[in-house]
This record gives C-alpha cells, sequence and structure tokens, in this order.
C-alpha cells in the first residue's frame, strides 16, 4: 500500500502540473481545463488570502511574461531521464543482447529533437512589422468571418493582417499567428511551425522508443526471475499467485528510479501524442489554433434572425467560411513546411 499511496501522489503532482501549464498556455477548451477550474470553484472560498496572492504572482511571472524557466525545466527533465536511461537501461539492454543500433536510435532522436527546440526559440514566428506591413496585407485574404480589413491593432498601432494576432505576453502581432509556447518562450507563427510540428514528432518519438526499451527490459527480469510463477504469504498466512500489483510494486521496490522513469515517459507521449495529432490535423486543413479555438465560439448572427428551415443553408454557408484558407491536403501542407512569403500589392 505504500507504493500506492506514492505513486497516486506521483500521478496527482504530474496532473496538477500539465493542468496548469495547459491552463497557463492558451489551450482553455479542455476537460483538464474545465476539471481545474471546477475544482478551483470548490477550494477558493478555503484558500487563504496570502496564498491566493502568491499563487496569483507565481503564476504572472510564469505563465505571462517571457521567461526562460520552462526551457530550463523541459532540459533539467529530459536531462533526467536520459541519464537514468544511460545509467541502468542501456547496459543491461546490452546484457539481453538489444542491438547497439537500436540502443543508440533514441540519442539520434535527441539530437534532431534539439536542433528543432532551438530552432523553435530562435526563429522568428512571423513578426508583423510596419516595415513589413504593406506587403503582409496582401499574403492572405480577409474571411470577413474572423478577420475584417481595417482592424488595427491597440498596442502596435498597425493595421492587422488576416490570420495575424497580438501576442500579450511577446508584446508583438504575429503572422499566422496559431498560440503563444511557454516550453520553447517564444509564439508559433507562419515561419516556426513547421519546426514546431516536427519537435512535438520528435519527442513522442523519443518518449515511444525509450519506454518501449525499458519495458522490454523489466518483462526480461519478470520473465528472467520467474515472477510471473511466483507465490507469497499474505497478511493471513495464505499462499497467493503474485498478480500484476504484487509484480509491478517489487518492480517498483527493486527498480524505483527505472520504474518512475518509465511512468513519466509513458505519460509525457499519451500527453504529447493527442497534442501532436491535433496540430497535424490543423496542419492538413490549413487552420491555426487561434482559428480552430475562435471558430468553436462562434456565434452566427444570421441563424438568430432566420427560422429553422433555413438554417441548413446557413450551416453549410459559414462550414465553407471556416474551412477558408484550406486548399487541399496537399497544398495545406506544403504552406506549413514552405509558408507564404511577403507579397506587394497586385496590379491592377
Amino acid at each position: 500500500m505504500d507504493f500506492l499511496t506514492l505513486f497516486a501522489i506521483y500521478v496527482v503532482v504530474m496532473l496538477t502540473c500539465i493542468i496548469l501549464v495547459c491552463k497557463y498556455s492558451g489551450q482553455q477548451q479542455s476537460t483538464l481545463i474545465y476539471i481545474y477550474d471546477t475544482a478551483s470553484k470548490v477550494i477558493s472560498p478555503l484558500t487563504p488570502k496570502w496564498l491566493k496572492r502568491c499563487l496569483q504572482w507565481a503564476s504572472h511571472r510564469l505563465f505571462h511574461q517571457r521567461n526562460n524557466l520552462f526551457i530550463y525545466l523541459h532540459i533539467l527533465l529530459e536531462g533526467a531521464v536520459y541519464a537514468e536511461f544511460s545509467y541502468d537501461v542501456f547496459g543491461y539492454c546490452l546484457e539481453m543482447g538489444t542491438h547497439r543500433i537500436t540502443l543508440y536510435v533514441p540519442y539520434i532522436l535527441l539530437a534532431i529533437k534539439t536542433v528543432l527546440f532551438y530552432l523553435c526559440i530562435k526563429r522568428d514566428p512571423g513578426t508583423v512589422t510596419k516595415k513589413k506591413l504593406a506587403k503582409l496585407l496582401y499574403l492572405y485574404p480577409y474571411d470577413k468571418r474572423l478577420f475584417y480589413p481595417g482592424i488595427s491593432c491597440p498596442t502596435c498601432h498597425i493595421i492587422k493582417p488576416a490570420r495575424s494576432k497580438h501576442c500579450g505576453v511577446c508584446n508583438r502581432c504575429v503572422q499566422r499567428f496559431d498560440h503563444h509556447c511557454i516550453w520553447v518562450n517564444n509564439c508559433i507563427g507562419a515561419y516556426n511551425v513547421r519546426y514546431f510540428l516536427l519537435y512535438l514528432l520528435s519527442v513522442c518519438a523519443m518518449a515511444a522508443d525509450v519506454a518501449v526499451l525499458t519495458a522490454n527490459m523489466l518483462l526480461d527480469i519478470v520473465l528472467q526471475t520467474g515472477l510471473l510463477w511466483a507465490m507469497y504469504v499474505d497478511d493471513y498466512g495464505q499462499q497467493q499467485q503474485a498478480g500484476i500489483q504484487f509484480i509491478i510494486q517489487h518492480l517498483f521496490m527493486t527498480f524505483p528510479r527505472i520504474v518512475f522513469m518509465l511512468g513519466f515517459v509513458v505519460f509525457v507521449f499519451l500527453l504529447l501524442a493527442g497534442y501532436t495529432l491535433f496540430h497535424l490535423f490543423l496542419a492538413l486543413i490549413n487552420q491555426t489554433s487561434n482559428e480552430w479555438y475562435r471558430n468553436r465560439g462562434y456565434a452566427c448572427q444570421h441563424c438568430q434572425a432566420v427560422s429553422l428551415a433555413d438554417h441548413f443553408s446557413c450551416t453549410s454557408y459559414h462550414d465553407s467560411k471556416r474551412n477558408y484558407y484550406s486548399r487541399g491536403l496537399l497544398r495545406n501542407l506544403g504552406e506549413v513546411f514552405y509558408p507564404r512569403q511577403p507579397v506587394g500589392k497586385k496590379k491592377s
């Protein structure tokens, strides 16, 4: 039971961290955020005022101002996982007869991911400036649903090109704005979304590969030691067949760092796999996260004024508006990996 209690605490802490990151990284529409908001309403009356002020200050500094804390945290967690993998798992897998090339794959993926991570951090996402504005205004047409011509940014004091948005954290307007990512301390926009997408894929591949190799090692230990057929004496003096719970508890007590590392990388993979699939879907339909969430909250004024019989034709019209910038799967992907470049005004 000590193992189950410790593992439950571990899961709760991980879930809390992930919910907080989702909450303050622009992902406002999710089940986790709903659970967080509901729990906050229940706990808020019981929370001391000084603690509320501290939490508000911390959330503002961490999630509403640019800082490198999450970059350092990313490197720290990654370093801890690879240190444990190299120290305990790598050598045992060699003794098992695992091919060296297979064991080198996580390190190759780490090198690829590091390059993509650096590009996400350093590459300009597509900052809209007065110098570029004249050409950016004709990069995309206005759909007159989410983006209207002649709208000025009250902070930058420039006309907002279609598909652009002002980032309050970076304090700039970004072309084809997707979201602000706290893990790279940068906006994701027209000119670095390709690196971000490949970065997500590489992290998923890393987590999956490390998890498979580690799980294979633990499975080999279970088979070699005969834990599947082991018996133990319970509190009542009766012999019991070792079940899954007993095996997991035994592995945790014998290899605590490895089991925690495996649980962490599996958790990261499951979390990022869904997030990656979502961004791949957006790339295929040529939408950004910003446009997706704004479309979900869009209320059609025409539908409110017409009869129910006219709703279907209105819905058809706005569905076409919803995918206004889509040009087919291949062209949509091409636009992500080879973004449009600013052009001058077309001559009539």
